[in-house]
């Protein structure tokens, strides 16, 4: 379970690297471009599908919830890329991917309100938990962030470009469209792979690449690197505290990862709002 909370964050850390880098925005997150919603309505489903008929059954049992939360966020990814016409225009991409977001997720909270036996069992996935990772889901995870890491890292150099601006790096000799929709695919990868094991974990993604920032000015091919590492430690270290804190009882590590996260961005906001004012 540690080591599947070690490796969850860890895809989260670069996948929230990659998202910052791509967006050229430092408040993108992992969950941008429609994962998380597009992840919970894939569960959703399987839990209404599994005992409709024999045959939807068997594909539940088959693909399982993981593999559901797998396919629904992958889906809603393809989703966002098919309403922004690609990968060429970044606003476009961010906006197409808000709206899958609310309008995936519209259709989860109403699968609920129609079949409110899975409620408990949906909330579950939605608050997060390393509960239920095993060994086969840490080697699906392990593998999946070696191919990510080593794709975001030879890439790199194009979100360093990007950094720039759209023009400088397009001087720069950058193929822009095709490094971005590459960019695109291992972001979905990441993110759908650890949403699938543990869930919608909030914040990881989002604040490990700004605590390595406050840390270290560097380049985004060690951000990358060093975000994946920050991610593991912090759902690692969230995990150990969720079973800890209330024991014999156990909160939602998701739950806690919001608290914490949301607190650190405060901080960090109210921070750079005195540095403005001269405090």
């Amino acid at each position: 379970r540690t080591a599947g909370a070690w490796l969850a964050g860890a895809l989260l850390g670069l996948a929230g690297a990659v998202a910052q880098g791509l967006f050229r925005n430092p408040l993108a997150a992992p969950y941008l471009l429609g994962s998380a919603s597009g992840a919970s309505l894939g569960v959703a489903c399987a839990m209404v599908l599994f005992g409709v008929s024999p045959l939807a059954t068997h594909w539940v049992a088959r693909i399982g919830l993981t593999g559901a939360a797998f396919l629904g966020a992958v889906g809603a990814v393809l989703l966002t890329l098919l309403l922004a016409k690609g990968v060429q225009h970044t606003l476009r991409l961010l906006l197409a991917g808000v709206v899958v977001g609310v309008v995936v997720g519209a259709v989860t909270s109403l699968l609920l309100l129609l079949t409110p036996d899975i409620l408990q069992a949906m909330q579950s996935f939605m608050l997060g938990s390393t509960a239920f990772v095993g060994w086969t889901a840490c080697i699906v995870m392990a593998a999946m962030f070696a191919v990510s890491l080593l794709a975001a890292w030879m890439m790199s150099h194009v979100l360093d470009g990007l950094a720039l601006g759209e023009a400088t790096a397009q001087s720069l000799g950058l193929r822009l469209p095709q490094m971005r929709a590459a960019l695109v695919v291992v972001l979905a990868l990441a993110t759908g792979t650890a949403v699938a094991q543990t869930g919608l974990v909030a914040f990881v993604g989002l604040a490990a690449p700004h605590l390595v920032r406050s840390f270290v000015k560097t380049t985004h091919g060690r951000l990358i690197l060093l975000s994946s590492l920050m991610g593991a430690v912090l759902l690692m270290a969230a995990d150990i505290l969720s079973r800890w804190l209330i024991a014999p009882q156990e909160l939602p590590v998701g739950v806690l990862t919001a608290v914490l996260g949301g607190g650190y961005l405060l901080w960090l906001m109210h921070r750079h709002t005195g540095r403005g004012a001269g405090l």
